[in-house]
């Protein structure tokens, strides 16, 4: 299997989409991944209800997402290092 390993600047990318179903958070990102992660890497998201969860905002700079209800916060790193 042949990888190719890049440079990534995460100061450039944004999130674009955001989508939660109950066992998964997804986010799309500007430089066109799809990159989904388990509830269950965040407690306060995986206690809270799919009603809760999926009332979020995008940051407007696009480097993160916020829980309102649930008072969480996730950076774009989340995604990029997973």
């Amino acid at each position: 299997m042949n990888s190719i390993a890049r440079n990534v600047n995460i100061e450039a990318l944004t999130i674009t989409h955001v989508q939660v179903t109950s066992e998964m958070l997804t986010a799309k990102i500007s430089d066109g991944r799809t990159v989904s992660v388990p509830l269950s890497w965040f407690p306060r998201l995986n206690n809270a209800s799919l009603e809760q969860c999926q009332n979020f905002e995008i940051s407007p700079g696009g480097y993160g997402i916020h829980w309102p209800e649930v008072d969480e916060d996730i950076s774009i790193k989340a995604f990029i290092n997973a």
